[in-house]
């Protein structure tokens, strides 16, 4: 084994008078965090027996343009004493092993072929792990876990050359034992693999072997011919989220001067947006809800011309569109991405109600012959990227089972995306998070990208309309930390 490495990581949390000091952020471990990480060569994990050589190809929802990147997860677990010392590290890379032998195309690596078509060769390389500690205990990172977390590139080391998506590995896990007996559990997954419902099933597989198991619950199924192209193919819907734009840099956000935060919604938060809105738009899901109220906010924090069209993307699972359903134990990408569309203008001025409308309309365009149609256009035009001008994408993982995936020391304390903003084109996405914050209310935690002017006012208009009418507004936001970044 070489000899480890160490870091010395110093973490300072720049805290902003952006609103008046009684209704600055709650920070539940102060203001800075300072510790260091030991952290062993990165090694590949294999299967653990001998798997098929051969190639699959992914599905033409997989291998689209929007989803060619790295997602970063994180886990944090508590000590649990009843163990009696186990070592996580070791646990888990063994049942790692073990769940290849199911799992076997992760283990293997993406090639690109003709067309820009992904496939996956079946090597059996494996997966890359990294063994660390880190001279810090559970409970100094706070009793409010929550994107943006600290030191994060040195809990999910990138190792060099392993991050793009064609010949590359397919995860990057890291298991960092802390002093407390505790440990954080990091992974980043090639998103053409794999959506967060497939991801937790492999992870809860690991989980399943490293408690014991000799088989998993739930067998993986690969079947992507489900959501590939007909032949020959031919588009039957409208497909406005695939727009294309000439000039992509035009598109994009300035990224010289970006703030990550996150936003606590708990019952009083939602309860106040339903009020918001017309009686018969009263009943409409808390995703429907918050993605109106996100898009609105964010678009009038932006400034845009009133004239620019804007969208919303939300991520929608359609494994149960299907007649019949896709099977039990599929791990691929099964959702679309509708969108909905507004003059900027309209829509700032317009009520809540309004966006929601919008939002909803969207979402119930998405059918199986949807998802048909976005496969063909993916064939005859190139696998395009989403439209990224004036968009904003929401992605809601509440139901994914994060804080489910347990490798025998218990449920998470946190469990889910690392943070807000990931993609090809950064700034462009958030998370609906399930969490529970320090006062022990439940409700969903959602991490930001903005440029600092755009997030102040994001920030005040988010406050404005959670607030009960006719009240003054409450304090929203409860990031106990985060970071400016300059990307």
């Amino acid at each position: 084994m070489a000899k480890p490495t160490h870091f010395l990581i110093t973490l300072k949390y720049l805290i902003h008078q952006l609103l008046p000091s009684s209704q600055q952020p709650i920070s539940s471990n102060g203001l800075s965090l300072v510790f260091s990480v030991t952290r062993r060569q990165p090694v590949l994990v294999s299967p653990a027996k001998r798997t098929p050589y051969e190639f699959k190809y992914l599905s033409d929802i997989d291998d689209q343009e929007s989803l060619r990147f790295q997602i970063p997860i994180i886990q944090f677990y508590r000590n649990n004493p009843s163990l009696g010392g186990r070592d996580p590290a070791g646990v888990i890379r063994d049942a790692i092993a073990e769940a290849l032998v199911f799992y076997y195309p992760f283990a293997g690596r993406i090639r690109e072929g003709l067309n820009h078509k992904l496939t996956v060769e079946c090597t059996g390389e494996g997966v890359v792990f990294i063994e660390a500690d880190a001279d810090v205990s559970l409970k100094e990172f706070g009793d409010a876990l929550q994107p943006p977390f600290p030191c994060f590139e040195e809990l999910l080391y990138d190792v060099p050359g392993t991050g793009d998506v064609i010949n590359s590995p397919l995860l990057l896990i890291q298991v960092t034992r802390l002093t407390c007996g505790g440990f954080i559990f990091a992974l980043r997954l090639n998103h053409t693999m794999s959506d967060a419902t497939g991801l937790v099933q492999f992870m809860t597989a690991v989980g399943e072997l490293a408690q014991g198991a000799r088989s998993i619950s739930v067998p993986p199924v690969w079947k992507r011919e489900l959501l590939s192209a007909r032949d020959p193919p031919h588009v039957t819907c409208v497909h406005r989220e695939y727009d294309q734009l000439a000039d992509i840099k035009s598109a994009i956000l300035p990224f010289d001067d970006m703030i990550h935060r996150s936003f606590f919604f708990g019952p009083a938060e939602i309860s106040g947006l339903r009020k918001q809105v017309p009686n018969h738009l009263r009943t409409c899901s808390t995703f429907e809800l918050l993605t109106a109220c996100i898009w609105r906010c964010r678009t009038i924090a932006l400034g845009l011309d009133p004239n620019d069209e804007v969208r919303i993307i939300g991520l929608f699972n359609v494994r149960g569109k299907y007649r019949p359903p896709l099977p039990t134990g599929y791990y691929g990408n099964a959702f679309a991405l509708p969108v909905a569309i507004s003059p900027a203008g309209k829509l700032c001025n317009s009520p809540l109600g309004y966006a929601l409308e919008q939002v909803k309309k969207a979402k119930n365009e998405v059918t199986q012959e949807y998802m048909q149609s976005v496969a063909d256009l993916m064939v005859l035009k190139g696998r395009p990227h989403y439209m990224v001008k004036h968009s904003y994408v929401v992605s809601d993982v509440t139901r994914a089972g994060f804080m489910n995936v347990d490798f025998g020391w218990g449920k998470p304390v946190y469990g889910g995306p690392a943070r807000g903003g990931v993609g090809n084109i950064p700034g462009l996405t958030s998370f609906y998070i399930p969490f529970k914050n320090a006062k022990g209310e439940y409700g969903i935690v959602v991490p930001f990208c903005l440029p600092r002017p755009a997030m102040e006012k994001f920030m005040v208009e988010i406050q404005s309309m959670t607030s009960e009418p006719k009240e003054e507004p409450k304090q929203l936001y409860i990031t106990s930390k985060f970071t400016t970044s300059r990307l």
